[in-house]
Parts: C-alpha cells; structure tokens; sequence
C-alpha cells in the first residue's frame, strides 16, 4: 500500500509540475471576418467626371480614375480630346496613392531616398494620385493625368474629392 501511494503521489506531483510549465494557450481573435467602409460607385463615378470637369475649366483634357481602396477600379472618366497615354497614367496614379495611402506628389518627393518605389508593379510615381478618406480611413483613391503638371492634375482630383465628399 505504501508503494501504490509513493507512486500516486509521484505521479501527481509530476502531472502538477509539467501542468505548471506548460505555457498557456494563445488566444487567438474570436471573429474569422473585419467590417471596412468603402467607397460607392456613385461617389465615385462624381468624383471622376467632377476631376475632368474641373481640368477641363482649366483648358487641360484628362482622364480620371477611381479606384477602391485595394486599387481596384471602379469608374473611369475621359475628355473627349484626352490623348491615350491619360487613361493608363490616371489608372497608375490612383493605384499608387490607394496603394500607399498618400498623395503620389508625396511619394515622388521621397523617390530619390527611396528609388524602389519606381519598381513596384503597377505603381506609376507622378504627381496627381489623391487618396480619398472617409472617417481617417482610406476607401479609395483618384487619379487624373493629362494636365501639364502633375500637381494640376492633383489639384483637379482633390478638388473633385473635396466636392463630392465634402471635404
């Protein structure tokens, strides 16, 4: 009997030991999905051919495109006399600035540091990607080219966005 309680008892305090080293386990986040805002085709169809528009009153055709907050494209606008070259350099644009979360003119300002960047598929570093907030939280972005300037361009796209949105 005395052998049969100096095995338990060793038995337990080997389980209570390896109990008491044997980390935690980690508790992972109880939801399996995240809620984001996006930006609708309707703000982002006005935003679009608001940009040509106001390029327009300045004598520059452009193309304009607007891109969800993952780069992907939901509405393109075009003057009628824009070259071809504008809508593929509007596309870049918003992608880059959707994609970074910053205006391209930014992006381009920090190019010389940092002249990877140029080499990111997809990523066109000019000026005239604006990113579009709602709340702090980047939903999309616009991009213009075919003014003389990038800035121009930027100018028309963050005046469309600030019209539409409010902002």
């Amino acid at each position: 009997m005395k052998k049969l309680l100096t095995a338990l008892l060793t038995v337990s305090a080997v389980s209570l030991a390896a109990a008491q080293t044997t980390p935690a386990p980690i508790k992972l986040a109880t939801t399996a999905t995240v809620s984001t805002a996006s930006l609708s085709l309707s703000a982002a169809s006005r935003i679009a051919a608001l940009a040509v528009n106001n390029c327009a009153q300045l004598g520059y055709n452009v193309s304009a495109t607007v891109v969800d907050r993952s780069g992907v494209t939901l509405a393109v606008a075009r003057s009628e006399n824009a070259g071809p070259h504008t809508l593929g350099a509007s596309q870049g644009k918003a992608f880059t600035s959707a994609s970074a979360r910053n205006l391209t003119s930014n992006i381009a300002k920090g190019l010389a540091e940092n002249p990877g960047l140029a080499d990111i598929p997809g990523y066109l570093v000019l000026a005239g990607g604006v990113p579009i907030r709602a709340d702090n939280a980047v939903v999309g972005a616009v991009g213009v080219g075919g003014a003389p300037s990038g800035l121009i361009d930027e100018k028309c796209g963050s005046d469309a966005v600030a019209t539409v949105l409010g902002q």
